[in-house]
């Protein structure tokens, strides 16, 4: 192993000309939300979308969650639907994030989308954000058919954080007979909070590891640093992966989640769950979003909605 692990030079180039997230921890977590949301809202898109804000029910018990249902401008009839959790370590984001995303999505493979603006920690621990993905994703299934999408024909989704909770909604789904879930997109997926892989121990440019601590230990709050973590929390720690979705997973090799990432793609492997992993070298945290313009992030993109494409094409 080398003593630093390879950089895309493009990615590094272009890394470096933007603003970065530094650390974020207890005292820069507010400024971090707030400068992200800033830059969120600032976006324009075209007409081509049409984007809707739901109130939908909790869970029992818990409050009402917050749905945005992007659809073709153009389109009729009921389509099918990828639901998708935003990333941020579990403590930052926003669906307006993925805005450009379904901008892009829902005019290449006539899709509907709908994000999820899930509680966040480190004022609602977990199962808080689960609750209203689980809670966001029954909603669609149920009752999308008023907003155009075919409930029968609903995959799942996420970057970082956000592909850790899809990971973890796949399986309580599985295990409590709840959505059934056509596939799953996860987007290099936060899922071990043991931080033990030796990538997690890497200084690396993107999420680094003292990040990542704050984000584990505010998601898990009293459960933190204990033995009785459930999988549904940290997909990592799941024992049975056997009966989950067919899987895309990407990550790149300067990641520190790379190395639960590839383990967790082999035990889907060897669980008989169809996984499709793709590795981009010299990619760190979240490349194909920080940096879309380099050669790397575009074949990452193209990848994901090559793949996205198929699944929606096996199941037209």
């Amino acid at each position: 192993m080398p003593a630093s692990p390879y950089y895309d030079p493009e990615v590094r180039v272009a890394i470096e000309a933007v603003d970065s997230l530094g650390t974020i921890d207890a005292n820069t977590l507010a400024d971090a939300r707030a400068a992200r949301h800033t830059l969120y809202e600032s976006r324009q898109f075209s007409d081509k979308v049409t984007r809707v804000n739901v109130v939908a029910p909790g869970l029992p018990g818990q409050p009402e969650v917050r749905l945005r249902v992007h659809r073709r401008a153009d389109t009729s009839g009921l389509q099918p639907c990828i639901f998708w959790i935003h990333g941020g370590g579990y403590i930052l984001g926003h669906p307006l994030q993925d805005d450009d995303r379904f901008e892009l999505w829902c005019q290449q493979h006539d899709v509907a989308g709908v994000s999820i603006d899930y509680r966040l920690a480190p004022e609602h621990p977990y199962p808080a954000a689960l609750d209203d993905c689980y809670a966001g994703l029954d909603w669609v299934v149920r009752h999308g058919a008023a907003f155009g999408i075919d409930g029968a024909k609903v995959g799942i989704g996420g970057a970082s954080a956000g592909a850790g909770l899809a990971a973890g909604l796949a399986l309580r789904a599985r295990d409590q007979g709840g959505p059934r879930i056509d596939y799953q997109l996860l987007l290099y997926p936060m899922i071990d909070d043991t931080r033990n892989t030796v990538s997690a121990s890497w200084d690396v440019p993107i999420w680094n590891p003292a990040s990542n601590a704050f984000g584990w230990g505010a998601y898990l709050g009293a459960l933190a640093g204990g033995n009785t973590i459930p999988s549904y929390a940290a997909a990592s720690r799941a024992v049975d992966l056997t009966g989950l979705p067919p899987t895309f997973l990407m990550v790149g090799s300067l990641d520190g989640f790379v190395d639960e990432n590839l383990e967790f793609a082999k035990r889907l492997n060897h669980a008989g769950v169809p996984v499709d992993l793709h590795l981009y070298p010299g990619g760190p945290h979240g490349f194909d979003g920080f940096v879309p313009g380099t050669a790397l992030a575009q074949r990452a993109r193209k990848e994901t909605g090559d793949w996205l494409a198929s699944q929606l094409a096996c199941r037209s």
